[in-house]
């Protein structure tokens, strides 16, 4: 695979991104993409390890070592089929996924792992520039009818897949863009919305219906559903964690989704009312993962007078920590572009109270400093730092908390089992409920995850409704070592 001695002739380059003082004057992408002769290099590097770890830490099971050496070998065309046969959505995950396959990846033990990401993002771009992906609608239908709910990567891959086996499919989104979170809770430039219109073109010119503006549960009735055959609840994770702190009800504490929603909907030149804005106001964001990173890129371009970020765990290190071993998913200080673009980053701190003024307005966070108390085999304890309380000027504090699992909604209305977090109860590989003919996948049964871990789901349990319908079925799964089979 690649080039016998690539790794050792070329370093790691990745895409650079323009200047900060530019970037945050729009809404737009703002990578530089390497050349061809680069990426020709960077799929080089790709070392014919014997054992390619990079299937195992990918969910989707990439055939990475093969659509690398196809790149290294200017073979772009095949490239793109190989990596279509596994990511139904590779110009998604190549832009929002944390590549787990780069953790996991063999030449990561002693150098820079293979930039597997950006060459599988360039892979599709180039496919689709080609005019190489086209849509491919089933010769047959099977004359079955499927409904899948939430139109995110989950729903988006079992829609594709089924539509595939000739079942017809329809797909009902509760906003008034198909996406899910793709749509509105991911800034626009981390991903610019055609990204997602021309894969959508793509799968309706294939034949599936999709319905915007349907909330099932709401303002369609749940036991609707028991007109389809198959139903696949794909409606993600959505209930945002809150603080149980005094003074949350300030006006100014906001769902970090909810800043970030408005924010892409104004982009697009949607009506927003009471837009919640950044725009000349002390920015505190609580919660330092990649929705906290989003509010502070998004606060920067409103013109935040002041962006800072708290986090309640350590400060990770700067290399991978010993307790996270290769090829596992490193413990490691993240630094995104939005960090880059200004931001005040704080850990080992906890909010004490909102404060706000006579009229309910936030004006003030109050914070203390705290450590983590390990004791074997019990749970970690929060211990507050005595002498570190302080006062931090505030008028717009971001909750950034991640969700805590579905919407009960529709599991209410049609009877489906919970599991003890709240997730849409059904087995890993199998994705059926309790009820024979509804499955579900996605955040909505693993609670809050990866894109890329959405996308898988879909995919399998797309193949579990078609055996489910027909008894059988020619859609391909992944065995656990990550290999393509057909059963």
């Amino acid at each position: 695979m690649g080039k016998v001695t690539g790794f050792k002739e070329f370093e790691r380059q990745d895409e650079s991104n323009t200047p900060v003082a530019e970037r945050v004057k729009h809404y737009n992408e703002f990578t530089i993409p390497l050349s061809e002769a680069e990426l020709t290099k960077q799929g080089s590097r790709c070392m014919d390890c014997g054992i390619p770890f990079c299937h195992s830490g990918c969910p989707l099971g990439n055939l990475i070592p093969d659509f690398n050496h196809m790149v290294h070998q200017g073979e772009w065309q095949k490239a793109s089929w190989l990596l279509h046969s596994t990511n139904n959505f590779p110009e998604f995950t190549g832009r929002l996924c944390p590549a787990p396959c780069e953790k996991s990846c063999v030449l990561g033990i002693i150098e820079d792992p293979v930039s597997i990401e950006n060459i599988e993002k360039n892979i599709v771009e180039r496919a689709f520039k080609e005019g190489w992906i086209k849509p491919q609608p089933p010769k047959t239908r099977t004359g079955k009818t499927v409904a899948i709910v939430g139109s995110g990567p989950a729903g988006l891959a079992a829609a594709q897949q089924l539509n595939r086996a000739g079942h017809t499919v329809t797909v009902f989104e509760r906003d008034d863009e198909v996406g899910g979170l793709l749509r509105y809770g991911i800034p626009n430039f981390k991903m610019e919305k055609g990204i997602i219109d021309r894969r959508i073109a793509i799968l309706e010119a294939e034949g599936i219906t999709f319905k915007t503006n349907v909330n099932v549960g709401v303002n369609y009735d749940a036991n609707q559903l028991k007109d389809f055959d198959g139903v696949v609840l794909c409606g993600g994770a959505t209930e945002r964690r809150g603080l149980p702190t005094p003074g949350a009800d300030a006006d100014g504490v906001v769902q970090a989704m909810d800043f970030l929603t408005q924010q892409t909907k104004v982009v697009f030149g949607k009506k927003v009312e009471n837009q919640v804005l950044a725009t000349d106001k002390h920015v505190i964001v609580i919660g330092g993962g990649d929705t906290g990173s989003d509010c502070v890129g998004t606060s920067n371009r409103q013109g935040a007078k002041s962006v800072v970020n708290f986090e309640i765990m350590p400060k990770p290190p700067g290399h991978r920590s010993p307790t996270t071993p290769w090829p596992f998913w490193p413990l490691q200080l993240k630094t995104s572009s939005s960090h880059e673009e200004g931001v005040e980053r704080n850990w080992l701190i906890n909010t004490k109270e909102f404060v706000k003024d006579a009229k309910g307005k936030l004006i003030a966070l109050k914070t203390v400093n705290v450590e983590w108390k390990m004791i074997p085999g019990e749970r970690p304890q929060l211990i507050e730092v005595a002498g570190t309380e302080k006062t931090w000027p505030c008028d717009l504090a971001l909750l950034a908390l991640g969700f805590t699992g579905p919407e009960s909604t529709i599991a209410d209305q049609l009877g489906i089992d919970k599991d003890a977090r709240s997730n849409y109860k059904a087995e890993y590989g199998k994705y059926q409920t309790n009820i024979p003919n509804i499955f579900t996948a996605g955040d909505m049964r693993r609670g809050q995850s990866l894109i890329v871990w959405a996308i898988s789901e879909g995919r399998e349990a797309a193949r579990q409704v078609d055996i489910y319908l027909m008894g059988k079925s020619d859609l391909p799964t992944k065995n656990q070592a990550g290999d393509l089979v057909a059963l």
